[in-house]
């Protein structure tokens, strides 16, 4: 799992080029690909869904030969053959919907455990793949996985509930394909079984409800800010995440001092953290002696600055339109940089910031504007002062940036992902390393998004849990608050009677993706749901941000080309290059537009 899930190169595939997440000023090819905005072409060698293809067929072989030899073995639970049918499961359904149809037969026979090499390789269809081993193994799993899990963060009836639903809902979108979206290998888009794709709407509706009305030791948070607070990972919220420890390198996965960049390492959290240590205060009241005021540190506000993705505009502005009653901005971003610079070994105890007013740590050095504000903010034409091109107000001893400039340098950092250790004592502990931090992957509030989804596409509802119903239980949470990120703050109030009334009488599938992307932005859900719903090319044809060097606060949109086949990620050049197989043979086996 840690060689998918917070691996930053596949995390880029999975938000870049989205309505969420663009290229950030440090970005190389690996992510200027993905924008599809022109800066580079995507293809087979640059394409980082790389990452999922090398390592998800080692495992579904794995747990292949866990299924085929348990018996043999006999003091194999039925239990644990099930935790070995739900990946099997989970790697296929990431697969498909990655690549379209993949192999069921990697040497030894469709789903049988190989042990020999093999050097050929034929792509199974997408209904194949959903109805052969995706189906089969979570129903199966679902019958004989434990309701509590074995292990922490193990697999569970509920988990394997959520991800059958998923991907009943993901097949029936397939199989409607209202945008005619082509598919690879060719295969028609009807069902072996002969069923609809009203009948796998329905199917995803019912097993997603099973799941929330049987959750075994599952539940929602309290509030938003719960979900993500690092003192309360691996909550009961979390079913399945890629796991990291600050207690031992070898069962980290990596360096607990320098992260290597590269998996097993928890680093994705690194990509949408710009350079805030570049932000410079005064040690002079009249400003100069300029030091770095917000240094480099191993807290959930900061950590490690790569900048290779940043946000854009309009998911800031607009789909987190509502910042005051909806916590989910709040416990989602890195607003507020608050000064931190007796930890790096600055001595004074008053620095001079913005309008050379004196501000002392702890306090806010540089602040993202909520709203556009009614007084204008002066910019400096470059750097100016702060260093990174922030501007300032009359009476403000913080610097400030308005969301709308907002730059590929210079943007609100991702707090849900930013590092926790125990061990920083008064210093800035281990910001260079992989975070310690659980990478989540799925959660229980999921099931409530996957039922509505079904039911505004046609599925038959139980009483008093529709679309809106169930919306609306993610929705109320959101507006429960119980601590001000941007105000470091205890701020208990409840907002959801507002948020609960403000919700639409009528949900539809752009509300459903604009409610997921407010719940899970930055997570890595977005390209899967904009691809599932065929909802990218409208949806991310266009985004504005500013440029790439500090002063630069005039958004600029920017067009996207975005293909009818680009809805498949290209075959990995590692895989082709594997292929003993004649050149014809190769190039049918990668999807169509990449040869």
């Amino acid at each position: 799992m840690r060689y998918i899930f917070g691996d930053a190169y596949f995390y880029n595939t999975t938000l870049t080029g989205t309505d969420e997440v663009t290229y950030g000023r440090d970005a190389d090819e690996n992510f200027l690909a993905m924008d599809f905005s022109g800066r580079a072409a995507l293809n087979s060698n640059n394409s980082r869904a790389d990452r999922l293809w090398t390592a998800a067929f080692p495992n579904i072989n794995t747990a292949s030969g866990v299924i085929k030899n348990a018996t043999a073995v006999g003091t194999i639970s039925p239990a644990l053959v099930a935790e070995a049918r739900f990946f099997r499961a989970f790697d296929y359904f990431m697969l498909v919907q990655t690549f379209g149809g993949v192999p069921l037969d990697l040497g030894a026979g469709e789903l049988e455990f190989n042990t020999n090499a093999i050097r050929t390789s034929v792509r199974n269809t997408v209904p194949e793949v959903y109805t052969k081993a995706v189906f089969p193994d979570l129903l199966q799993a679902i019958t004989d996985l434990p309701a509590t899990p074995r292990v922490i963060g193990g697999a569970t009836k509920t988990l394997a509930r959520l991800y059958l639903a998923k991907a009943y809902l993901t097949y029936a979108w397939w199989l409607e394909n209202p945008n005619n979206i082509p598919t690879y290998p060719a295969a028609q888009r009807v069902d072996p079984a002969g069923k609809n794709a009203q009948y796998y709407y329905q199917q995803a509706y019912d097993v997603a409800i099973a799941g929330i009305e049987n959750p075994g030791p599952f539940r929602l948070q309290p509030t938003y800010y719960d979900v993500h607070l690092a003192t309360n990972d691996r909550n009961a919220e979390m079913m399945l995440y890629a796991d990291h420890t600050e207690s031992s390198e070898l069962y980290n996965g990596g360096s607990l001092t320098f992260g290597s960049g590269g998996a097993p390492d928890n680093f994705a959290g690194w990509m949408m953290t710009w350079n805030y240590t570049n932000i410079r205060s005064a040690t002079n009241p009249n400003g100069t002696g300029a030091v770095s005021s917000v240094q480099r540190e191993a807290v959930q506000q900061l950590g490690r600055p790569w900048n290779r993705m940043a946000p854009t505009i309009n998911a800031l502005e607009n789909t987190f339109a509502d910042k005051t009653n909806d916590s989910r901005y709040d416990g989602t971003f890195t607003t507020v940089y608050r000064g931190n610079w007796p930890k790096g070994g600055v001595a004074a105890a008053t620095l001079y910031n913005a309008n050379n007013l004196p501000v002392t740590p702890g306090q806010p050095i540089l602040t993202f504007l909520n709203e556009e504000p009614t007084t204008a903010i002066t910019y400096p034409s470059g750097a100016g002062t702060s260093n990174i091109g922030a501007g300032t107000q009359p009476g403000r001893a913080d610097y400030v940036v308005s969301l709308r400039g907002v730059s590929r340098i210079v943007y609100p950092g991702l707090w849900k992902l930013g590092p926790y250790r125990t061990d920083n004592g008064t210093g800035l502990g281990q910001p260079n390393a992989g975070s310690t931090r659980p990478f989540n992957i799925a959660k229980f509030s999921e099931l409530y998004f996957v039922a509505a989804e079904a039911v505004v596409k046609g599925a038959t509802p139980k009483a008093g849990q529709g679309a809106r119903e169930l919306i609306n239980v993610i929705r109320a949470r959101a507006g429960k608050w119980r601590f001000d990120n941007n105000g470091n703050v205890a701020k208990p109030q409840d907002n959801s009677t507002a948020m609960v009334e403000a919700t639409p009488a009528t949900i539809d599938i752009n509300y459903i993706l604009a409610e997921r992307s407010r719940e899970y932005y930055g997570e890595g859900y977005r390209w899967y749901d904009l691809v599932r719903t065929q909802k990218w090319t409208e949806l991310a044809s266009t985004y504005r941000i500013g440029g790439t060097n500090y002063g630069d606060h005039t958004p600029l949109t920017v067009t996207r080309t975005i293909q009818p086949y680009h809805y498949l990620r290209p075959i990995p050049q590692v895989q082709l290059d594997r292929l003993d197989v004649s050149a014809d043979v190769k190039a049918s086996y990668q999807n169509p537009g990449y040869n």
